[in-house]
């Protein structure tokens, strides 16, 4: 996505979370308790919020990120059964409020999703029953948040996936056509 948008001359920034400094810790060690696993997401994110998104956003940038706040509600809320309200709060302050214009969820069975991914971290290992509360969560978010969020199908050939993202953003943002994207 990242090099088509850049194909139209926009100015893009791909980024994801967890970011470099918490990424090995936080997707392979079997040693982060659920409450420690949660503070991290948050602290990385506010680093990266603020290192990261925020000076990209000032420059014009559009910025693609892979993850964000709504994956630790999906994850350690829904997922964990961890406390919405208390995520939501974290959220918050982690990113000083920082809201995505436009979230594309790619929503696929968590049977299918394990079948793609080559290699897996540890979430994908905690099951299938952990993964359709992970599932369920972000299509409540994406429920409770219509005019942000834009549910793709995940399922089919990656091209084809990739195609509906694109025609997403297209819609969403005018790539083509040279308009105001900020």
């Amino acid at each position: 996505m990242a090099y088509r948008l850049k194909g139209t001359g926009l100015q893009v920034t791909l980024t994801r979370e967890p970011g470099n400094i918490f990424r090995e810790l936080l997707l392979h060690s079997s040693k982060v308790v659920p409450t420690a696993e949660l503070f991290l997401f948050m602290a990385d994110r506010a680093q990266h919020t603020e290192t990261t998104i925020r000076p990209a956003l000032s420059q014009g940038r559009i910025v693609l990120c892979d993850r964000y706040a709504d994956s630790t509600v999906a994850y350690q809320g829904y997922g964990r059964g961890m406390d919405l309200e208390l995520i939501h709060t974290l959220n918050r302050a982690a990113t000083s409020g920082l809201v995505p214009d436009l979230t594309v969820l790619l929503d696929l069975p968590p049977k299918i999703a394990l079948m793609r991914k080559a290699s897996g971290d540890r979430f994908e290992g905690e099951g299938l029953d952990f993964l359709r509360k992970v599932r369920e969560g972000y299509l409540k978010l994406a429920r409770a948040e219509p005019g942000r969020f834009t549910v793709v199908d995940g399922t089919g050939a990656e091209d084809k996936v990739a195609e509906r993202i694109w025609e997403v953003v297209k819609r969403r943002f005018n790539p083509d056509r040279g308009e105001d994207h900020g």
